[in-house]
């Protein structure tokens, strides 16, 4: 068989379907606490918004533009949208089969109550419709449709309610449909006051308090029907950089149209009848394929605030208080800890503090001179950015790449590189054509008569609240070589010139590529020399196509290959002749599995790395990436333990990618073992 056979290769779109299944499955572990899983089912949702409004818009423009395959699976657009239809709306079936079934009946076990409105009593009536009338009535806008008054431009995932209203009205209009547009300023879940209620734990939806009281707005009008529903619309922005002057401009004029743009899906509820279904699909121009029926809010999503709402520890994970690297004390300097050896730090078991302290230590730092720093995602009131606006008005050169393209977090980069400028640091937005996705920081120190330069390397953003969810490394170092290197990819990132050669870091466009494929080839020698092969890879996704042939080539070679890739996995383990040694894991738990590491054989050496890419084609070939190779052999054994040895071992929270593209959860055999709770016991405080 030929490895670029098409059936070798996973579609991406229904791979990551996959991964939320496996998402939605911790909301359906009865072991999770309760409102854990509440909050699992809230991210399932969310996932699922994000797939149609990149993923699945992206297919439907491809077939609008007559597009035919482009993937490794040689799907058409038609093929690959016909087949996310069948999977997503299983999905979204089983989504509030959960929430009905299983999360509400276990929430009222614990008397928490989402109360639908034909459980009201008389005083939470009462108490609703003065809610109504005070909080919500004022603010809404109900639009009859009529020639003067035409389908409004609904909000992307916004909440509205489509109703059939009948009678004349004082203009002598006649029955007709109408739009009541929620604004997003309301808040979505409304608890109950415990003197109404007789308990602390009560709410109501906005969607509710709406419906019960939609008719008083339509005043000697008869309502026929209402029903909830909700447009998900084409969120990927576009703006053609080479024709820009000024990228933060463009895109500032581009973010309200994600608000305003295609529609790829509507959601309404399920007893709507088929008569409003079809005047929306009319006016939002989709087929009868785009629409979700569900028995329940449109936005599971909202149902996220329980967590926050209920203070309840025994419903919730245990609290956790990160490691501190012993090295680094509280009052310790840390240049000087940095420089007694490289320190490696595992988020978020160990604290993300130490690198905001380095930043803010190099701050108030006479000898400091310089810092560089590249921000992708930071989050708002971001420490990092605070120290980065002190040590500019200290008078340090500080430069900051901001990468104002990360996806969803567009308007929130411009603000920042707005704040960071006002301060008087340097900042730019990387190169056209490329996102800096690297994760880099280089002060600049003086040191008696010479300049060392001190690195931090991650694989995740320098994002204070993600460092607490997502699992990442951090190396920190001062050697001589990765400091030059660091300092050459911020030249190129700031300045113009060829891609200079570095000594110790690969990076993407340029070497990452092919150093992968060149140590994936040394392993197929040493394994038909009869020598000791393997090749193990951490990976939010695998998808790029000469990767997964190179790896398929190393199975049949006899290379055994090891893989932990959380979401999207395009390549088929357990393929006879083919990827029969090649395993596939992923980990969905309590943190969210975000790490990048490649390790190999190596000849006994285990060359081992840590990145900010995964294995895919943007990663590869239109980012600015790096990936630092671990030198210190204790540090590379720890990254290899932590990284694969666990999670192979692990049977709580492991599942095991099959070759028809299903996975499967590793089934608990005697003593529990599981990847995150040892990594917490074992470096957390």
């Amino acid at each position: 068989m030929s490895l670029s056979d098409p059936s070798l290769f996973i579609n991406r779109e229904l791979s990551l379907l996959e991964f939320n299944k496996r998402v939605l499955a911790q909301a359906q572990d009865a072991r999770m606490p309760l409102l854990e899983r509440v909050r699992f089912l809230a991210i399932a949702s969310s996932n699922l918004d994000e797939f149609f409004e990149i993923r699945v818009a992206g297919l439907q423009q491809q077939v609008a533009f007559d597009l035919s395959a482009s993937g490794s699976d040689q799907l058409t657009p038609h093929e690959a949208l016909a087949r996310i239809s069948t999977e997503a709306h299983a999905l979204v079936d089983e989504q509030y089969r959960t929430l009905n079934d299983e999360i509400l009946p276990a929430l009222e076990k614990e008397d928490i109550r989402v109360l639908a409105r034909h459980t009201w009593s008389a005083p939470v009536t009462r108490w609703v419709q003065g809610y109504f009338a005070a909080q919500v009535q004022p603010v809404l806008t109900p639009i009859g449709i009529d020639p003067a008054h035409p389908f409004p431009n609904v909000l992307n995932k916004s909440l509205n309610f489509i109703l059939s209203v009948h009678g004349d009205d004082a203009f002598g209009r006649t029955s007709g449909f109408a739009v009541v547009q929620v604004p997003r300023s309301l808040p979505r879940l409304i608890r109950i006051p415990e003197k109404v209620t007789g308990s602390r734990h009560h709410f109501v939806l906005l969607s509710s308090v709406v419906h019960a009281h939609i008719a008083s707005i339509f005043p000697g009008m008869s309502v026929s029907e209402c029903h909830q529903f909700r447009i998900t619309r084409n969120s990927d922005l576009w703006v053609d950089e080479e024709e820009v002057e000024n990228l933060l401009l463009a895109l500032q004029g581009e973010l309200p149209s994600r608000n305003y743009s295609d529609a790829v899906r509507l959601e309404v509820a399920d007893v709507c009848s088929e008569e409003l279904v079809d005047f929306l699909l009319e006016k939002v121009e989709l087929k009868a394929c785009d629409v979700y029926r569900v028995n329940g809010p449109v936005n599971v999503h909202r149902l996220a605030a329980l967590v926050d709402e209920i203070d309840e520890p025994s419903l919730k994970f245990p609290a956790f208080t990160p490691g501190r690297p012993s090295r680094f004390g509280a009052e310790r300097d840390l240049f000087e800890a940095i420089r007694q050896r490289d320190v490696l730090m595992h988020h978020p078991y160990e604290s993300f503090a130490p690198v905001i302290d380095l930043v803010r230590q190099a701050a108030n730092d006479p000898a400091v001179l310089a810092i560089k720093q590249t921000l992708y995602r930071t989050g708002s009131d971001s420490l990092i950015v605070e120290a980065l606006i002190d040590a500019a008005r200290a008078g340090k050169e500080v430069t900051v790449v901001v990468e104002l393209r990360a996806r969803f977090d567009e308007a929130a980069n411009i603000d920042l590189a707005n704040k960071l400028q006002e301060a008087g640091v340097n900042v730019v937005y990387g190169i056209v054509g490329f996102k800096a996705h690297a994760k880099l920081i280089m002060i600049v120190r003086r040191e008696g008569r010479e300049l060392r330069r001190y690195v931090h390397l991650g694989t995740g953003n320098y994002h204070q609240g993600t460092a607490r969810g997502y699992t990442d490394f951090g190396l920190l170092t001062d050697d001589p070589e990765v400091g030059k290197d660091v300092n050459k990819i911020f030249l190129q990132l700031t300045g113009l010139g060829r891609a200079s050669k570095l000594r110790t870091l690969l990076q993407s466009p340029f070497t990452l590529h092919k150093t992968m494929l060149s140590l994936i080839d040394d392993e197929i020698e040493a394994a038909r020399a009869g020598k000791p092969a393997w090749i193990k890879g951490k990976m939010n996704s695998l998808s790029e196509p000469r990767i997964i042939q190179a790896l398929y080539k190393a199975s049949r070679a006899g290379v055994q290959i090891d893989l932990v890739v959380r979401g999207i996995c395009c390549l088929r383990p357990g393929v006879p002749g083919v990827s029969e040694n090649i395993r596939v894991r992923s980990i969905v738990g309590r943190f969210l599995e975000h790490s990048r590491v490649y390790a190999f054989h190596h000849g006994g050496a285990d060359k081992t790395f840590i990145s900010s890419a995964d294995w895919m084609s943007r990663n590869f070939f239109r980012r600015v990436e790096t990936a630092a190779a671990i030198v210190d052999p204790d540090l590379r054994k720890r990254v290899l333990k932590e990284s694969f040895d666990l999670a192979l071992k692990d049977n709580t929270q492991a599942w095991d990618l099959h070759s028809d593209g299903s996975y499967h959860r590793v089934a608990t055999q005697g003593r529990r073992r599981s990847l995150q709770a040892k990594l917490m016991e074992s470096l957390g405080n």
